[in-house]
């Protein structure tokens, strides 16, 4: 029976302790009134973040050609050109990469790694992309929102790996770039050279 009692007295002091301790932690109150408060840490990027940048959310990027345009006054790339610029649907394109140099080869691991990283990217830019190896020069990729192909463009071509874009019947490469079978044709006959001279 002492025991009994004892231990009822014992659980009610450590009971009591607890809770004394749990009572005299220091606790932060924060006013419900927040007037006075003055929050300077905001930027101009913060306040930026998360509005979209997209020709979907903007009236200015988006102007479709009045009704009265007439379109037998341009030629086929024009039109294409025009076409291209009001783009919303699904996309796919190819992108050529830089082609190595002799000491220096490109395995289907690299390309695949390539691929990988510039998914990843693209991704953390909102844009869903999907892309896949052709082979050891050559990525393909697929879009479900065509919008955002001017976005792809300029992250591709500001990738150093990669040498040109091509989206639809459009190719794009950096200012300055040959067209990619020129640089074939000028290293063919660079090696043919180099060759002939042996």
């Amino acid at each position: 029976m002492k025991k009994r009692i004892l231990f009822v007295f014992l659980s009610a002091f450590l009971l009591i302790l607890f809770i004394r301790a749990a009572e005299g932690k220091k606790r932060t109150s924060i006013p419900d009134d927040l007037a006075n408060v003055v929050d300077e840490e905001e930027d101009e990027q913060w306040k930026e973040w998360g509005k979209t940048t997209t020709k979907k959310s903007s009236t200015v990027d988006f102007d479709p050609p009045p009704l009265d345009y007439d379109f037998s006054k341009l030629n086929h790339d024009e039109i294409q050109n025009e076409m291209f610029k009001r783009f919303v649907g699904p996309a796919f394109g190819f992108i050529k990469l830089r082609l190595t140099t002799d000491s220096v080869s490109r395995s289907t691991d690299d390309v695949n790694e390539i691929a990988t990283r510039w998914s990843k990217l693209l991704r953390t830019a909102s844009i869903e992309i999907t892309l896949m190896t052709v082979d050891l020069n050559t990525i393909m990729f697929t879009m479900k929102k065509g919008e955002n192909t001017l976005e792809l463009k300029d992250f591709i071509l500001n990738q150093e790996d990669a040498y040109e874009v091509k989206i639809g019947d459009h190719l794009f490469r950096r200012h300055g770039d040959p067209p990619l079978d020129e640089l074939i044709e000028m290293r063919r006959q660079k090696t043919s050279a180099a060759v002939d001279e042996l």
